[in-house]
């Protein structure tokens, strides 16, 4: 999962652009970068690992350039976590400086990527993304528009981009529209970003997102809509909603909050908690789950868990050693909350259950009587192949064990899950949407090789 925010005909777009990447550094905090392109089409780049703010200053961003403008921020799905790997990618191109930013996987990149070795390409990354830069390079089409067409149609699985070509930007989702984007206007220009809340940040006013298989050109903060993709089915990804979603944005359009305050109301349905005296969410993306479980169960809702907001998502931190360290220096359990009652902990999932085992450990310690735990998505049994860091079964605990036995290794005294049904329930009716990792129903063909393609080892000189 990453976040792309592109400027077009802004003076300063890299700036808008750094301010954009804010908002967005929930989708991806192992690198960041922006290339800026100025009047003369002359392109300019800085890319880092870390943060936003840990990657840009006063001076790296004086050194952008320019009225255009795309932005990345990055949590590796293909290709190791590696500075080489950090978006967007900037090379030499017949028709000017060609720029990629992209959010999700290529389903087929390891089968294009060995035709293209052996057709003489060289690869200076493992991602997936620089597979799309050679088909695009090797096409004959007369216009850039019309070789990323052709690079596209060659391309399956999720492939939500913003690539720039000179002083034109294109932007384009896949045709099942796996992953979010966004159209604003500012000033006379146009924004792009992978959520509404990157909008409202700059002070962008939404004009549309972008539909499946839609494909824009932007010059000079122009707009011009090209022919569509060839159609797929529809297959967005529900997830987006349950968890990766800023609950301020809106996402195929539905609000986030509205989507998670009702997965939290079915909870308390499905799976009551009798006798249980207080609720709390596991911060921050369940928070608006537990409002709604409080809502339809009378249960009083309380601050049980506070997170240490200066610390990452546990989830999308690429090494599982790092996920059980910084589960304590990111939770604390708030003991007069909790001491002596019977509580429920509302999350919105369970991918591998080291985090939630930990949490549980807390909370018992901190006094409860008894621990409900409450998801609001059901269990997750096969891998993300378009854009979630779920590589293998071996990973996922909701793919290997039974409830109980789950419930046993968790400790607590009551487990439930919301079925599919229940979760696609609440996340609308706007979107037929993938739900591959809960049942493993995959829209695409998915090739045996993807998951060496996600570890590959960075590219190094020999010596």
């Amino acid at each position: 999962m990453c976040g792309v925010f592109g400027v077009s005909g802004v003076p300063d777009a890299a700036r808008l652009t750094y301010l954009g990447l804010y908002a967005l550094q929930h989708r991806g905090q192992e690198s960041a970068g922006i290339v800026a392109v100025d009047e003369q089409a002359r392109a300019r780049a800085h890319r880092g690992m870390g943060l936003v703010s840990e990657n840009f200053n006063e001076g790296s961003l004086a050194k952008l350039l320019g009225d255009v403008a795309v932005g990345h921020t990055r949590y590796s799905t293909a290709g190791s976590s590696v500075i080489g790997n950090a978006q967007p990618l900037l090379i030499d191109y017949r028709e000017g400086p060609l720029t990629v930013a992209h959010n999700g996987n290529l389903t087929n990149a390891p089968a294009l990527r060995r035709e293209l070795v052996d057709a003489g390409s060289i690869f200076t990354t493992t991602t997936d993304t620089e597979v799309l830069l050679h088909l695009i390079a090797r096409s004959r089409k007369t216009s850039p528009e019309e070789q990323i067409r052709e690079a596209l149609e060659r391309c399956e699985g999720a492939f939500t981009l913003l690539l720039s070509v000179g002083r034109t930007i294109y932007a384009v989702v896949d045709p099942r529209g796996f992953r979010p984007l966004v159209l604003g206007r500012i000033a006379g220009g146009v924004v792009i970003a992978s959520e509404t809340c990157a909008l409202d940040l700059v002070g962008a006013t939404m004009v549309c997102e972008l539909q499946p298989g839609q494909f824009l050109k932007i010059e000079d903060g122009h707009i011009t809509e090209l022919p569509r993709l060839l159609p797929r089915p529809e297959s967005r990804c529900v997830f987006e909603l349950v968890y990766f979603g800023r609950p301020d944005s809106r996402i195929f359009g539905e609000s986030v909050d509205r989507v998670r305050r009702e997965l939290g109301r079915e909870l308390a349905r499905r799976h009551p908690a009798p006798g249980a005296e207080v609720v709390f969410s596991v911060p921050d993306s369940s928070n608006a789950m537990a409002l709604g479980f409080a809502e339809v169960s009378g249960i009083k809702l309380e601050n049980g868990l506070i997170r240490n907001h200066y610390v990452g998502r546990t989830f999308i931190n690429p090494s599982q050693a790092l996920r059980v360290a910084k589960v304590k220096i990111k939770f604390n359990p708030v003991r007069g909350v909790i001491e002596g009652k019977r509580v429920v902990m509302v999350d919105d999932s369970l991918v591998r259950g080291t985090t939630s085992k930990g949490l549980v450990q807390m909370i018992r310690a901190a006094g409860a009587k008894e621990v409900h735990l409450r998801l609001g998505s059901p269990p997750i049994t096969g891998p993300c192949h378009y854009g979630i860091d779920t590589p293998t079964r071996e990973e996922l605990i909701g793919a290997n064990h039974s409830i109980a036995e789950i419930r046993e290794y968790l400790g607590v005294d009551s487990l439930g899950y919301l079925p599919l049904d229940g979760m696609l329930h609440a996340a609308g009716t706007r979107s037929k949407f993938c739900h591959a990792c809960f049942s493993g129903a995959y829209p695409t063909d998915i090739s045996e090789d993807l998951v060496s393609l996600r570890h590959a080892p960075p590219i190094t000189a020999s010596a």
